[in-house]
């Protein structure tokens, strides 16, 4: 009986000591943020289908289970481009992404954990140069950056979520674009020239509209004096004098009336005090 106890003791200290050995390998907790799949090297092999998500998991030792961090991450890359008349350009820019969460199968399959080095920064890398291989570099610096950024944002959304790569793009920016400096100079030496320019236009187009307008209220203005004036006959300035005449006489101020000594016959007033 004592035998078999102690048979029973040592066959439980082997399966302890085996459970803690390989503890690491059966006991596996997944913190949130985190995604696996399982590699069954006796089995079906590697389980796209079967994703396992944050929490507490129990697996064979002989198994391994691949641990993806799926959290948003963000890279800065710089690197040197060329535009399209072949100017060496130096640009940095930020991407923000994470893959697919229910794609780690597929991407464990075509990149492996090392998907960033092997797969994101190659193809952001590569859809950079390509873009701005598009454009001049007064262009990509000045008058179309927005555009540039643009263009380069779409097209590596797209290549990173094509095919096997199921990685989802979330920003990209271009924080810095360097030129060489005599470049540099002559592109911002010819923007001020054109703002210079349009400044100057600015100001010809106001003095013009403010001639016209001058023009127009001198036209206006001689336009009613020549109404005026051809309205002004003899007999009508002195039917005018008479009623003035006639209004000054009823007033109770004292005033010398000559009747028919202004001229053309109208009265004449010498003058009056109140």
């Amino acid at each position: 009986m004592e035998k078999r106890i102690k048979s029973i003791a040592i066959i439980a200290g082997i399966v302890l000591l085996v459970v803690i050995i390989f503890s690491s390998m059966l006991f596996v907790t997944l913190q949130p943020g985190e995604k696996a799949i399982i590699f069954r090297k006796f089995g079906s092999g590697l389980d796209k289908e079967n994703i396992y998500s944050a929490g507490f998991h129990i697996i064979a030792p002989w198994n391994e289970l691949y641990v993806y961090d799926v959290k948003e991450q963000k890279i800065d890359e710089g690197m040197d481009v060329l535009d399209r008349n072949g100017l060496s350009i130096h640009v940095d820019v930020s991407v923000r992404f994470f893959p697919i969460h229910s794609k780690i199968g597929q991407l464990h399959e075509s990149f492996g954990l090392d998907y960033v080095q092997k797969l994101v920064i190659p193809e952001v890398r590569s859809t950079v140069r390509s873009v701005m291989g598009r454009y001049s570099a007064e262009e990509i610096y000045s008058t179309k950056r927005k555009e540039v950024e643009t263009t380069i944002i779409t097209d590596t959304e797209a290549v990173l979520a094509q095919g096997q790569n199921n990685i989802h793009m979330t920003a990209l920016l271009i924080r810095s674009i360097v030129l060489p400096p005599q470049i540099k100079g002559a592109i911002e030496n010819k923007l001020q020239q054109e703002q210079e320019a349009l400044a100057y236009q600015y100001k010809l187009d106001k003095e013009k509209s403010e001639a016209e307008r001058k023009r127009i209220a001198a036209e206006g203005e001689a336009k009613a004096n020549s109404i005026i004036n051809s309205s002004l006959t003899p007999e009508l300035l002195k039917m005018r004098g008479i009623e003035a005449t006639l209004k000054l006489a009823e007033s109770q101020n004292s005033k010398v009336v000559v009747i028919g000594s202004g001229k053309d016959g109208m009265p004449l007033i010498l003058g009056g005090d109140k």
